[in-house]
This record gives C-alpha cells, structure tokens and sequence, in this order.
C-alpha cells in the first residue's frame, strides 16, 4: 500500500515548509493582521476550506475577520487586510478580489507557493508556502526521470492545500504569544451555539 508513502511525503513538504520560514515576513505578517481593523480572507476550493479554518481562529483571538463571499462580508477599506490563499497565484476570483483590495488601498498578504505570480505582484507582503499545486507537471517523463522528479503520490494541490493549514495553525499560535492570549481566551469566544 501506497498509504504511508503519502503521508511521509505531506509530511516532509510540512518540514520543508517548516524549515523555510523567514522569521522577519512572519513578524510582518502578524503586525499586519493584528493591526488591521478587519481581516478578509479568501480562497477558493479546497484551500478555501483552509481559509474558514484560519479565519475562525482569527476570530477565536478576537480579531474582526470575514470570509470574502460570505453574505456578512462589509467592505473592505485602507486601515484593512486581504490574507489572499492561492497555491498558483493565479485564480481569477482570487486575483480580482486582491485588484479591488488594491484599489481601495488595503493591505494584502498573499500565501502561494508562486511568489513570482499576479497575485504575488499584487501583495504587500508573500508568504511562500511549497507544495505542488494543481498547475505543476513535467510532461516529458524521461526528462523526469532523469531529473528525479517521480510523479507525487499526493494528488493536484495537496501538498500546498496540507501544508499551509498546519504553516497558518503555526501563525495562530505565534500570534496567541505575541498577543498574551491563552487556550482559555481562545475557548470563551468559542461557540456556544452547537
């Protein structure tokens, strides 16, 4: 079975993830987040799931967040913060949403894997997550080969979509220290209503 090959591949791209992180842009990142007045998030797919997940432990620390799409969504103004999640840095909602954040002078942190991308042109800040997303293939298999570069046994974008849920779940722990809030804090805004 293929099975523990695939997990040991998402887990050394999480390490690789890990093991690159610029300790500076992650400041950046979590000065930007904590002095926005609202934080936007978006993604679409299944790193749109990632989104909502990182966007409810935003909440959990009590910081103003909205899930760009949602019905609820203000808009977005210059004392704001678009956290766009794009493993291509180039899906079109997601690059549109980041042109009109543009236009309306906010700030935008763009997490990809692409960072010479439109989105990434389009950023304040990049946060470079590695994984192979969905528009990575090398057609030539003999080139492959040779290259050493086998086909992943984790599918399309799955090592990004993987590796930036656990890179974000780490920026909400650095921002719960930076901020002094405890599992407790983070409980009391938990929901109630389940």
């Amino acid at each position: 079975m293929i099975i523990n090959d695939a997990i040991d591949e998402i887990v050394d791209n999480i390490k690789d993830v890990s093991s690159e992180i610029d300790d500076e842009r992650i400041m950046e990142m979590l000065d930007m987040l904590i002095s926005a007045n609202n934080v936007f998030i978006i993604g679409l797919g299944r790193s749109g799931l990632v989104a909502r997940a990182f966007a409810m432990r935003l909440m959990h620390l009590g910081i103003n967040v909205y899930v760009v799409g949602e019905t609820i969504t203000p808009a977005i103004n210059p004392d704001d913060c678009l956290l766009a999640i794009s493993g291509s840095g180039e899906t079109s909602f997601i690059i549109s949403t980041a042109k009109i954040s543009r236009q309306r002078n906010a700030k935008i942190i763009a997490v990809t894997s692409y960072d010479d991308s439109t989105l990434g042109d389009l950023s304040d800040l990049i946060i470079h997550v590695k994984g192979r997303t969905k528009i990575d293939s090398e057609k030539d298999y003999i080139k492959r080969q040779i290259n050493g570069k086998h086909q992943p046994l984790a599918p399309l974008g799955t090592l990004f979509e993987v590796s930036t849920l656990i890179f974000l779940e780490g920026v909400i722990a650095e921002l719960m220290n930076k901020m002094g809030k405890t599992e407790d804090d983070l409980k009391a805004r938990h929901t109630v209503l389940e």
